[in-house]
């Protein structure tokens, strides 16, 4: 880690530091999901919980407090309640208690009273629950296992078990999805009342049945379909009382997902479990893939990283940015300009973005604009080498 990385944030005992755990178990794959999974039994349960104990063994925080907490996967509602409880005891008694905000992610199949109020008794504050459609054929289209009565029933579960705040997620631009269905589905969303709502484009991961039908010309991607999607959400979720705050995610007041905004603003995280990504001790690496790979290396008491790239100035400021203008509020100039001792209001790549209509100055801030925001991903790939070079 060079000296200046850690005197801009990384490793600073002060800044935000998270924690994302990566629970690896599903009861089947969805056809769109690329995340490394695996069919649970009780054995690999519990020699997964043992892995999660080992590797926080390994991990040396000093003094840091745990600001955030992130549980995705697979499927962490697969865990029975005891093991939840048994998890977060273990990394709560080596990091603390979560300060901020301590996400757990949901199915709707795998909601169940005792698991939340396990939970809730651990000091977790947001249930996301990704339900994708509110539509009985487009769930059949995703492959997803659940019914749109079970989303209605684990919903009212969550909130009688009474969580700071509630998410749920939806997918758009599903093969033969119309724009009406798709507004169909974020009324149906928004009419449950969640406090925080993500939507993202359906992407087409390599090693998926929906990759596979993709290369066999059974869908296609069509730009301005998505495009007419992306619209439609945005007058939906403004109408509903929704503020965006990110390209792919909207909030009631107070409500703000704190863990991915620490994220897309540089900051500090632990990767704990097989395939969970870390930004920390001075680079981004991930662990290894494979749940007995994983295991593996902690009995020798490794924790199996890979794709490890070495953190530096010119990596973490050209990263704050490529994220930093998904977010609505945009980068603060002035900001990036003390932590990274570069002066960035007259950089050629950003007054171009300016002048095409892209991006827009409102005082030290630099954000998309409406334009711009439909282009975030090509505008990512652009800065990309723009100064780490």
């Amino acid at each position: 880690m060079t000296e200046s990385c850690n005197r801009r944030g990384i490793g600073d005992k002060n800044a935000p530091l998270g924690l994302y755990l990566h629970v690896p178990f599903c009861s089947t794959a969805c056809d769109f999901c690329g995340f490394y999974q695996i069919q649970s039994d009780r054995k690999g349960i519990l020699r997964y919980i043992d892995g999660v104990k080992r590797e926080l063994e390994l991990v040396e925080a000093g003094n840091r407090k745990l600001d955030t907490m992130f549980w995705g996967g697979g499927t962490p509602g697969l865990l029975p309640a005891k093991d939840m409880l048994a998890v977060g005891g273990a990394i709560t008694g080596v990091l603390g208690q979560p300060e901020a905000e301590w996400t757990v992610e949901m199915a709707p199949s795998s909601v169940k009273r005792d698991k939340l109020e396990a939970l809730k008794e651990a000091g977790v504050t947001r249930i996301s629950m990704g339900i994708q459609s509110l539509d009985e054929r487009l769930l059949d289209a995703l492959g997803r296992q659940h019914s749109v009565k079970q989303i209605h029933k684990a919903y009212d579960l969550i909130r009688e078990v009474g969580f700071r705040s509630v998410n749920v997620d939806l997918i758009f631009a599903i093969p033969t999805q119309t724009e009406e269905e798709w507004r169909a589905d974020v009324r149906a969303a928004l009419a449950l009342e969640p406090d925080h709502l993500s939507t993202y484009c359906l992407t087409f991961e390599e090693d998926t049945a929906l990759f596979l039908k993709l290369q066999e010309g059974k869908v296609s991607i069509d730009p301005e379909r998505e495009a007419r999607f992306y619209h439609a959400i945005w007058e939906e979720a403004e109408r509903g009382g929704y503020s965006q705050y990110e390209i792919s995610n909207y909030a009631k007041a107070g409500h703000q997902c704190l863990h991915n905004v620490n994220t897309w603003k540089m900051a500090e995280w632990i990767g704990i479990g097989p395939s969970a990504a870390s930004q920390w001790a001075g680079s981004r690496h991930t662990n290894t893939p494979d749940l007995e790979a994983w295991l593996s290396g902690l009995e020798k008491g490794e924790r199996g990283l890979v794709d490890r790239v070495e953190l530096s100035d010119d990596l973490l400021l050209e990263d704050s940015l490529v994220f930093g203008l998904r977010m609505n509020q945009g980068v603060d100039l002035a900001e990036l300009a003390i932590r990274f001792g570069r002066d960035l209001g007259s950089h050629p790549f950003l007054l171009q973005l300016i002048e095409e209509g892209k991006a827009e100055r409102v005082g030290s801030a630099l954000r998309l604009t409406d334009d711009g925001r439909m282009l975030a991903d090509a505008v990512g790939e652009a800065l990309l080498g723009e100064f780490s070079g």
